[in-house]
């Protein structure tokens, strides 16, 4: 099964990519929330939107906030709504969104999880919310509150938004999402293809930032030869942090970085109890994640829920060996004991991998190889000429369909 999976992700051919980039700009708006350098699915857009202004596509951004480079060529357009509160912010950028829209969409539309009213030619998906969990960074009242709420109103904004926007393709970003779309939107189960998101296999690579890993152990205060895990991400009761400090109590040559945003109270002393707090380094929310997993051994991620879990991509790139779940996206890279382990959510199953890690340094460098191998079929620049084709054929259609519209009718 697994051997099918990488068959499927095969990189392109140099034919295959000359093809494309020859092909002819496609007009392209991009609607979302914020684009920028921190959150997954941000950068990913960011990735896109650089990647097919370079192959000479013009594109427009519809969005909240956008972190682009001044010289980017890309045309934003601000919606004025606000970030927050949740409750308050995402019906106002149904509104908003949906007039701006109307007024500055040029050629093919994709909205990426953004919910607008437009007639869309493409919607990514980069989380269903009919199945995704809804799990509180904070264990407020109030705050677990307004978690299910936002969640009871993201699930209606989805099923609208797929009713209103009518798309001609649903874009997934790994199989199991697409399952999922499937399953809960049958009628869209026709429309539906897999571009599974795509990592900077440059940025992200084994020892291309030693001085500054170092420094940052040392900042850091790790002992020389000191094995380190990484766990990098926020929802921390989702992705699993809890059996992470749990198992690194039974894994006594380990220490865990955690990056990310969560109730890092409720964590720390959890650290604490187990006796484990000064083998707990928190790095806080950072936008360089890179020098994160140059300064790690391996990674955790023993997670309840992913779509693609872009960070498990990149941790494999830079040549970790991977332990994580066999959610969706992992399920699809990781073959248990040949580029990382596949763990449940139990710290004894957890530990036992990081104790195996641990004794055996071959083999973490054997696993980290083989996960950098695997991670190479996931570059960005296939996820862009994926794209790149996929708004070629869409404009294609619409343009058929319009001269078809205005073609004069006998009799």
């Amino acid at each position: 099964m697994a051997t099918s999976r990488l068959a499927a992700a095969r990189p392109d051919t140099e034919t295959e990519q000359e093809d494309r980039r020859s092909s002819p700009p496609v007009d392209v708006t991009i609607v979302a929330h914020d684009i920028g350098p921190v959150g997954g699915m941000e950068r990913q857009l960011s990735a896109l939107l650089l990647g097919l202004r370079s192959l000479g596509h013009d594109v427009t951004v519809v969005a909240r906030t956008c972190e682009l480079p001044p010289d980017s060529g890309v045309a934003f357009h601000r919606v004025r709504a606000p970030g927050r509160p949740f409750l308050l912010a995402y019906p106002w950028f149904i509104v908003a969104g949906t007039l701006a829209t109307r007024r500055r969409r040029r050629g093919v539309v994709q909205a990426t999880g953004a919910i607008v009213l437009n007639r869309v030619d493409a919607v990514a998906v980069h989380y269903c919310h009919q199945v995704g969990p809804a799990t509180p960074s904070r264990s407020s009242l109030l705050f677990r509150w307004h978690v299910r709420a936002a969640a009871i109103l993201k699930r209606l904004g989805e099923r609208v938004c797929f009713r209103a926007n009518r798309p001609s393709a649903v874009v997934c970003v790994s199989e199991g999402v697409a399952e999922e779309v499937r399953s809960y939107f049958p009628g869209l189960a026709d429309r539906v293809v897999t571009i599974h998101n795509g990592i900077d296999t440059v940025s992200f690579a084994p020892g291309t930032r030693s001085v500054d890993s170092q420094a940052l152990r040392a900042s850091l205060e790790l002992a020389d030869g000191a094995l380190v895990a990484a766990f990098v991400g926020s929802e921390w009761e989702r992705k699993g942090l809890e059996p992470a400090i749990c198992a690194l109590a039974l894994s006594p040559r380990w220490v865990l970085l955690v990056a990310g945003a969560g109730d890092r109270a409720r964590y720390e002393a959890l650290a604490q109890e187990l006796g484990v707090g000064d083998r707990v380094r928190w790095l806080g929310v950072t936008s360089d994640v890179q020098l994160v997993y140059q300064a790690a051994d391996a990674f955790v991620l023993p997670s309840a829920y992913e779509t693609f879990s872009l960070v498990t991509y990149e941790a494999a790139a830079s040549g970790l060996p991977v332990l994580a779940t066999p959610v969706s996206g992992v399920a699809e890279l990781i073959e248990d004991g040949r580029n990382g382990f596949l763990i449940g959510r139990d710290p004894d199953s957890i530990a036992a991998r990081l104790r195996q890690l641990a004794g055996d340094e071959q083999l973490r460098d054997r696993l980290g190889a083989a996960a950098r191998e695997s991670a190479l079929a996931y570059s960005s620049e296939r996820m862009v000429l994926r794209h790149a084709e996929l708004y070629e054929k869409l404009g294609r259609r619409a343009a058929a369909h319009q001269s078809k519209s205005a073609a004069p009718r006998a009799g």
